[in-house]
């Protein structure tokens, strides 16, 4: 049994449970099925696509349901008639369930299914609030010198 320990982690550090749990999991299942075939790729530096292997489904088989943190890619098995006699089952048309674990502020961006292949563009979009941003030392505003009334008048 291939089972990932976390707890020399989990006793050093806060806030990283929900990390570990996803970690843990990863492991349990990676012995699963790999039913239907996939490839994860990074198109820039906040852009990926997953692209799945669906000979045969068609778009109404299949069903992409984005929730926060989690991607779930079901295809439904039809039921389609034959005229004639099969022989040989070579082509893999069963049901499956593809779950993905999102980033925090992954979106799905687009989905099309061409050739096959069902290609998902993922986006990742950081609100302001949370991008790093520039603190300058003192925190701030240089003052200002303001002339008093005195010096004005005097002048007149």
């Amino acid at each position: 049994m291939n089972r990932m320990d976390m707890t020399q982690y989990r006793r050093s550090t806060v806030g990283f449970d929900r990390l570990f749990d996803l970690m843990e999991r990863q492991a349990r299942n990676a012995g699963g099925d790999n039913y239907p075939p996939f490839n994860i790729e990074r198109r820039g530096e906040d852009e990926y696509r997953i692209t799945l292997a669906v000979a045969g489904f068609r778009p109404g088989d299949l069903d992409i349901t984005a929730q926060q943190n989690l991607l779930v890619v079901q295809g439904r098995k039809r039921d389609e008639s034959v005229d004639g006699e099969m022989l040989h089952v070579g082509i893999a048309n069963r049901g499956f369930e593809r779950r993905f674990e999102l980033a925090d502020y992954v979106r799905v961006e687009n989905a099309d299914l061409a050739d096959g292949l069902l290609i998902i563009d993922l986006l990742r979009e950081v609100p302001d609030a949370m991008k790093p941003k520039k603190i300058a030392i003192g925190g701030q505003k240089p003052l200002e010198i303001v002339k008093d009334d005195e010096d004005d008048s005097a002048a007149a």
